[in-house]
């Protein structure tokens, strides 16, 4: 089994506290060029794109970082309900044609009624749900050069059709993420790898059996993915004394008033974030070197990994005998901490294909010449 490691590009904002302006960082064109030039040469898989209404939008951002990039891949979100299924098949295959074949496709039904009332989608869970089905019923049906026509509950298309197909075969793959039982009645009919949030093991062992077991109900078989933050240090006490800087500046208003708006949300993986840590900042280490702090104040994606390289390495192993195939992380602030992990952890991994500087051909130490006369020795 290969192992993908993708990095998050932070649309809605980076620094290096939680919770205040403090230590905060523009989000500019020149800084996401430089973040994404990053993930790029450091040999990450790719790069999730957030999307909602907090965030810069993620088709239009991912676009403007193809050209400075050559390798990385770019996880954008098709929205069902807020796009029609055939506008979103368009976009998709224009950018994988424009990118050659680097786009992934995150599905994503919302879970926030608020926002999606914003945007006109005034379903309630269930229905949206259901929707979701039928637009990738349609979906993958226009991209695989079919034309569709298709009368459900919440779509009806006639004639659906593409004339410019995507350059990876049959379609980008699908990711999609969701706690609720027809989320995942739906990753089991539908898409190609189900991402869940930052659980201890024991509950992502429980999440993947039973998608594994729809799934084969299908006929079918899925990749498995995990989206955590990843607080690491050359030790353990180091990382996690940047664990509890990192939420140095929140005072107890900021965690409750963020709690109060994250429980207006109907998803299920929202509430299960939550109830890791249940607003309380006294107990966050829910499992071993995994930790819910980040979960104060911030929606979706609540924990991270702490600890030194070689821990954060063994408890991804601990994901990995479970399925995990696929990591999503990122680090405050994004750009610093993107070198921090693939400098630390990446030599612990069973990574394929990172990029390599051939010697003979690039003449650069690897670390700063010593007394402007010796070049450093190898890390070990």
């Amino acid at each position: 089994m290969s192992l993908d490691i993708h990095w998050f590009i932070p649309t809605h904002g980076d620094g290096r506290y939680l919770g205040t302006a403090h230590g905060g960082r523009a989000i500019t064109a020149d800084y996401l060029r430089q973040l994404a030039g990053a993930i790029d040469q450091l040999g990450y898989a790719g790069a999730l794109l957030p999307t909602g209404k907090s965030c810069e939008d993620a088709w239009i951002t991912a676009a403007s970082l193809i050209a400075v990039t050559r390798r990385m891949k770019f996880l954008v979100a098709i929205r069902p309900g807020i796009s029609s299924p055939g506008m979103a098949a368009r976009m998709a295959a224009t950018f994988d044609r424009i990118s050659n074949g680097r786009l992934l496709v995150n599905v994503v039904t919302g879970g926030d009624p608020t926002e999606l009332a914003g945007d006109g989608l005034h379903l309630d869970k269930q229905e949206r749900y259901e929707l979701t089905d039928e637009f990738l019923e349609v979906w993958r049906g226009v991209m695989q050069r079919q034309v569709v026509d298709f009368e459900g509950q919440h779509l009806t298309v006639k004639g659906a059709k593409l004339l410019f197909p995507p350059v990876q075969d049959p379609y980008p793959p699908l990711y999609f993420g969701g706690s609720s039982p027809i989320a995942k009645e739906i990753a089991a009919k539908h898409v190609d790898l189900y991402l869940t949030w930052g659980e201890p093991p024991a509950q992502v062992a429980e999440k993947i059996a039973e998608v594994r077991q729809l799934a084969e109900a299908q006929g079918r078989t899925l990749r498995f993915g995990i989206r955590l933050h990843v607080i690491v240090r050359e030790t353990t006490a180091q990382a996690w004394d940047a664990a509890n800087d990192l939420i140095r500046y929140l005072d107890d208003d900021t965690i409750a008033a963020a709690q109060a708006a994250l429980a207006t949300a109907d998803s299920e993986g929202q509430r299960r974030m939550v109830a890791l840590h249940g607003g309380r900042r006294d107990s966050l280490e829910i499992s071993p070197n995994l930790w819910a702090g980040v979960g104060l104040v911030r929606g979706g994606a609540g924990t991270a990994l702490v600890g030194d390289p070689d821990t954060v390495a063994q408890r991804m192993q601990e994901y990995i005998d479970l399925g995990i195939d696929t990591f999503i992380f990122s680090g405050y602030p994004h750009l610093e901490e993107a070198y921090r992990f693939a400098e630390l952890v990446f030599p612990k991994l069973p990574l394929e294909n990172l990029p390599t500087v051939a010697p003979s051909r690039y003449v650069s130490p690897i670390g700063e010449i010593i007394a402007n006369e010796k070049v450093p020795a190898p890390a070990s």
